[in-house]
């Protein structure tokens, strides 16, 4: 696949920067990161070249210097929320970044929990993190934040809250999603070791929107496409725009809430560090792409499948109506719509032609292949297997998988496990396959072909199941779907 950003380049600047920051500050910084700290598919997907865990790298190159303190919102606890790239509860990310962290010998010194107010759940929580020897902080909701500027810098506004004790002179503040807290964390502990005689500061780690991209670039819409729920919009810092004479963008909430975090600053050390949001920031990935065309497609293909996304949401019930029209919005400012997403028109002509569920799936040398539904296999099984051929230079006419094999198979599903698909999902006839490469070479063969499959984008005209769409994600396949079901049903897995 082509690459368009320098992550080598990317891994030293960065590092650099952070550096350049704590020294500023006079040898303690408490680094907000948004985004995701670990596995940040989005950036290595608007940003190929940009590996998922490039962040934390960067962190491993400051190691000696770093500890973490981890945040999350208790209302989120209560809610039971998931996180939806990989389908677990925030308190079990938690427990799973915490088992990442210390693999890789970097510190936490604990958990806060924010907006804390007696939740039940978010107790449960803390007393089950306590048990696992966690330290647990909490942090109150304070009346008015965050405008009632007087109250918030007093002992019964941010002095209420716990004071975590940190050692080191980089501290990450990160969490498992947005709205956990944060810079409310960073603030708080500001104003502790203030009254502490401790000189620390304050900066902010967004990979997105790019500040020193245009407003309108493809990969700063990709970042509203990402955030849509959110209602997070781009615009150029007018702070910086006054102080500097310079264009750069931010978004919405951080100029909004610029002005508060101004006063805060002056309160607690006299005098503002910053003169606009986009000084708060250290993200160097600007300067790290290597070739805008790689990144500007990239970025178009992911407002894309965010949009089929959505509409998938909309069609099994989601209220997200207002997130449709702002992604037909992008699309329409990019001025290009579903179909240039190269593998979606023809998974949509066979399945006219066929009249039944199709699937199409663009190979890395730009082949379109295609797969359709058979009594034997699903349109996406179908298609992953007529892929495997094309890749590994198998004839079509060739079954990898015996129809003598998928028989049995079907049976078990049917009368014993209680389906009523008698068709193989992707998984099963993966299964399948590499049974019979035990004793088939051409088999063998198209297993060894599954790697290629990774970054490849893929169509459906119906909604996956669950169990489809968890295989190609494992294979790496980028999915979009037509939102329609391939049943009536109303619980579809």
């Amino acid at each position: 696949m082509k690459i368009g950003f320098d992550n080598n380049k990317y891994l030293k600047l960065q590092s650099e920067r952070i550096r350049e920051r704590i020294h500023s500050f006079g040898g303690k910084l408490y680094l907000e990161f948004g985004g995701k700290l670990f596995d940040d598919y989005h950036a290595s997907r608007v940003l190929p070249g940009f590996l998922p865990d490039s962040k934390m790298k960067m962190l491993l190159e400051l190691r000696e210097d770093v500890e973490i303190i981890i945040a999350i919102n208790a209302n989120d606890i209560e809610k039971s929320k998931v996180r939806g790239d990989i389908g677990i509860t925030y308190e079990q990310d938690i427990l799973r970044l915490m088992d990442v962290y210390a693999s890789l010998g970097l510190p936490v010194c604990g958990v806060v929990m924010t907006q804390f107010a007696g939740q039940a759940s978010a107790a449960s929580f803390e007393e089950r993190l306590q048990k696992l020897g966690v330290k647990v902080f909490r942090h109150y909701p304070i009346e008015g934040y965050p405008a009632n500027i007087p109250l918030i810098i007093s002992d019964e506004g941010f002095g209420k809250n716990d004071y975590i004790e940190t050692t080191r002179s980089l501290v990450v503040v990160t969490a498992p999603g947005p709205g956990s807290g944060k810079m409310a964390v960073c603030l708080s502990q500001l104003y502790h070791e203030h009254k502490r005689g401790v000189q620390a500061g304050y900066a902010k780690f967004e990979t997105f929107p790019v500040w020193n991209l245009p407003l309108k670039h493809p990969v700063n819409l990709a970042y509203e496409a990402a955030t849509t729920d959110l209602n997070d919009v781009n615009m150029i810092d007018p702070f910086h725009l006054e102080a500097y004479g310079k264009t750069t963008v931010n978004y919405n909430r951080d100029i909004e809430i610029f002005p508060v975090l101004n006063a805060i600053f002056e309160r607690i050390f006299g005098t503002s560090p910053y003169k606009s949001p986009t000084d708060m920031g250290v993200n160097m990935a600007g300067f790290c792409i290597v070739d805008d065309d790689v990144v500007c497609e990239a970025s178009k293909q992911e407002i894309i499948r965010r949009y089929y996304k959505t509409l998938v949401a909309a069609k099994k019930g989601e209220n997200v109506g207002q997130e449709v029209l702002s992604l037909e919005l992008l699309l329409e400012q990019l001025g290009i719509t579903p179909t240039y997403r190269r593998c979606v028109q023809p998974a949509l002509d066979l399945a006219k032609a066929t009249g039944e569920p199709a699937a199409a799936i663009e190979l890395p040398d730009g082949r379109i292949i295609t797969g359709k539904t058979s009594a034997l296999l699903g349109a996406a099984s179908a298609m992953l297997l007529n892929a495997l051929k094309a890749l590994a230079n198998i004839s079509a006419d060739v079954d990898l998988v015996s129809p003598v094999v998928i028989g049995p198979i079907q049976d078990l599903k049917i009368h014993h496990l209680g389906s009523k698909n008698p068709r193989l999902h992707t998984d099963e006839v993966l299964l399948a396959l590499s049974i019979s490469a035990a004793t088939n070479p051409t088999a063998e063969h198209a297993v060894q072909a599954l790697s290629q499959l990774r970054g490849c984008d893929m169509h459906t005209t119906v909604i996956l199941s669950d169990a489809d769409l968890s295989t190609c994600a494992k294979l790496g396949i980028q999915v979009t779907s037509e939102p329609m079901r391939q049943t009536k049903a109303l619980y579809y897995k």
